[in-house]
């Protein structure tokens, strides 16, 4: 772990040897069970550390100073293997989090390896975005949603601000186009109830490309024809007005 380590100390993070006895499990679960379901294309020791752990945990940055989702509401949208919900409640364990994830062998996976880390107040669902969204209990019920490599910014406008409660943000893991995506979805995050704070530039030990975060904020009730049915955000995304989000 001397990878993460160092790249933790650059993003003025000190984890604590549990903190790393957790992410030894992590990382030694979740190959194992790649060997039998397809989990992750990146299984090396140094993209997992890097790719995995170090970019998950890069989310503190767009946190004010010294604030750790204490106590917050976080959900981690199409969270796959648990990223980057898991290993930022392995650094902020006063946190309830919520990983949704569509694909079931991965569900399964994150209920084991949650069991095997003791981590407590954490939900998994197994479900999309779009029901989510529409569900009374979660409906703009939460502090935070997170997500990373799930859509373009204007689809994943829609499948997170409807989730956030007002007062919340939205905290989206984009690569280099993210000043240019974020500008595409300008009329879908107005739309959705949001306003773009901050574009925040993350460079990480091992990765020549900059990352992004992108926080939004929650200003106004989501209208409550969104997000729309299943598949539709990303068949038919708002980023005209006029042009898309009529069904």
């Amino acid at each position: 772990m001397n990878l993460l380590v160092a790249g933790a100390k650059d993003l003025q993070i000190n984890l604590k040897p549990e903190q790393l006895e957790a992410f030894r499990l992590y990382y030694q679960q979740l190959v194992e069970w790649n060997g039998r379901f397809n989990l992750t294309a990146i299984t090396d020791d140094e993209g997992v550390q890097v790719r995995h752990f170090l970019d998950s945990i890069s989310c503190l940055r767009a946190l004010e100073p010294g604030e750790r989702f204490a106590g917050a509401s976080v959900i981690d949208v199409g969270t796959g293997a648990g990223f980057p919900g898991i290993p930022l409640k392995i650094l902020c364990p006063g946190m309830g989090l919520t990983l949704l994830e569509a694909t079931e062998k991965k569900v399964h996976f994150l209920a084991h390896i949650v069991a095997r880390l003791g981590l407590d107040r954490v939900a998994i669902i197994h479900g999309r975005a779009e029901e989510l969204g529409q569900a009374p209990e979660h409906r703009e019920r939460y502090d935070w949603a997170l997500a990373r490599a799930v859509a373009e910014m204007p689809v994943l406008a829609e499948y997170l601000l409807p989730l956030v409660k007002i007062g919340g943000r939205v905290l989206a893991q984009k690569g280099e186009d993210a000043v240019a995506e974020t500008h595409s979805a300008d009329w879908a995050i107005t739309t959705l109830g949001g306003r773009v704070r901050r574009l925040v530039p993350v460079e990480l030990r091992g990765l020549a490309e900059t990352r992004y975060l992108v926080v939004l904020d929650k200003v106004a009730a989501t209208p409550s024809q969104y997000p729309r049915r299943a598949g539709m955000p990303a068949k038919r995304p708002l980023v005209v007005k006029g042009a898309a989000g009529k069904e």
